[in-house]
């Protein structure tokens, strides 16, 4: 069986440029060729494995960044704010073709210095954006050598889409001849050269109707830095303590919404991300609003997905499955808070599961090398929810043909491998890359102790 078709991604044409002089909006831009799908994504060089995940959460933590007209606030979720904007910058978005002026002020974390060297870096936040506002996420990193990257953008992000809003976006044709930007993914260019990220800082922009007095806020900034061995095979692990236990997680298929939507890539298969993630979201008991799904066809099944899919649609990629873009979307409920990070085996997952935390993993395959799939796929997202007493794996997979069926069991071994590994041969034969573990996790802002343990295990706190 041929795999599913790659999730289309178009490069950045020259009339999206940003020039430094115009804008605080300042990325680096290189000509560059079409960037890689989803499914084709995730090596590393050979080498010991290293995973690091920092993020910004607390009072002292963002009191301890660099401000320039923004405000930290306190409370039961600090977060940072709009204090006195510092200027006025005219946007023309590329998407909705709307040219507007918009006030702003800018924060900046401390360097960050990783504990082992790393190749990649993926950056998500956290943050509510109220229709009149937005914000931009940029990181610099630093090299092995000492030199630093310029300043790339990793998302233009708002939670809406009303009127006069800009449209969420990534950015490509970033690089800088050493590293580039694939959609929502730094990565080192040559990573056989050894070349190595050392540290990094990241910056938020926010940004308002001028007179406004609107602000975004924004309670979670981090990024995960991981430099994963080179493999087509992974080490197997052992049924640990997560065996036997299964969460009662809701159940959607993509694929009951083939065809809905071609504005937001066309459901079906293209829909796995949200679907994955609004499972996970209500999981936790938290759901869009009547009010909110007004929009969608009452003729439709499940519209509550078709809400996810339209809310973390990225329109430069043309397509849903940008992965901060869904943590962000997660984060948009109350309370809840999503990360994007790599673990590194099954017994990762089970101890998540076991403290109550669901898993949604990203993996590509053959039809051959997941026994009960029944398709192949150069990229796609499913959700953990358990393991059976022998240690297999209990997943939600969307990509099944109704709600009831969208429950499954795979082989421990064969899943593992799967998600795990940074290579494998696709339907042509080719070497191509896998993700390397990556996955999204969600979670409430006052996890119980097991959960914050759990979460403390795999590097998220």
């Amino acid at each position: 069986m041929s795999s599913r078709p790659t999730p289309r991604r178009t490069v950045l044409t020259a009339a999206l440029a940003v020039t430094a002089a115009a804008s605080p909006l300042v990325s680096a831009a290189s000509p560059a060729a079409a960037s890689p799908g989803r499914g084709n994504r995730g090596g590393a060089p050979a080498g010991g494995g290293s995973v690091d995940h920092r993020a910004w959460t607390t009072f002292p933590q963002w009191s301890g960044g660099k401000g320039a007209g923004t405000r930290v606030v306190g409370g039961a979720r600090p977060g940072l704010v709009v204090g006195e904007p510092i200027g006025t910058y005219t946007y023309a978005d590329p998407h909705s073709h709307v040219t507007a002026v918009w006030e702003y002020a800018t924060w900046r974390s401390p360097v960050h210095t990783l504990p082992a060297p790393a190749t990649e870096v993926v950056v998500s936040w956290n943050a509510r954006t109220p229709a009149g506002t937005w914000l931009q996420a940029e990181v610099r990193v630093r090299y092995g050598d000492g030199a630093s990257s310029p300043w790339y953008v990793m998302g233009r992000w708002t939670s809406g889409d009303a009127p006069g809003d800009i449209r969420r976006t990534s950015v490509d044709g970033q690089g800088d001849g050493r590293s580039s930007v694939s959609t929502d993914t730094l990565a080192v260019d040559d990573r056989a050269s050894g070349l190595r990220i050392t540290a990094y800082e990241l910056r938020l922009t926010l940004y308002r109707r001028p007179g406004s007095g609107l602000t975004p806020t924004v309670w979670r900034l981090g990024a995960m830095a991981s430099d994963i061995p080179d493999r087509f095979e992974v080490p197997a692990s052992r049924p640990g303590e997560g065996a036997g236990h299964r969460l009662r997680v809701p159940r959607y298929s993509q694929e009951i919404h083939k065809g809905q939507y071609p504005e937001y890539d066309n459901g079906g298969e293209a829909w796995c991300s949200p679907t994955s993630s609004q499972m996970a979201v209500e999981y936790w008991g938290r759901r869009p609003t009547a009010e909110d799904l007004a929009w969608v066809n009452p003729a439709y099944a499940d519209p509550q997905v078709c809400h996810a899919a339209r809310y973390t649609y990225d329109h430069q990629y043309q397509g849903c499955g940008n992965w901060p873009f869904n943590a962000a979307y997660a984060a948009t409920y109350h309370d809840l808070q999503g990360v994007v990070t790599r673990l590194r085996s099954l017994n990762d997952a089970e101890r998540l599961v076991r403290a109550g935390i669901p898993v949604i993993t990203s993996q590509s395959f053959l039809a051959s090398e997941l026994e009960g799939a029944g398709y192949g796929t150069a990229g796609h997202l499913m959700c953990v929810t358990g393991f059976t007493d022998g240690g297999d794996v209990v997943v939600h997979d969307p990509a099944s043909p109704s709600d009831a069926a969208v429950e499954r069991v795979y082989r421990r071994r064969q899943f593992e491998n799967v998600w795990l590994r940074t290579k494998r041969y696709n339907a042509q034969g080719k070497v191509s890359s896998g993700s390397g573990g990556v996955c999204y996790l969600y979670f409430p802002v006052r996890p119980t102790l097991r959960q914050a343990r759990a979460l403390a295990s795999v590097g998220v706190r």
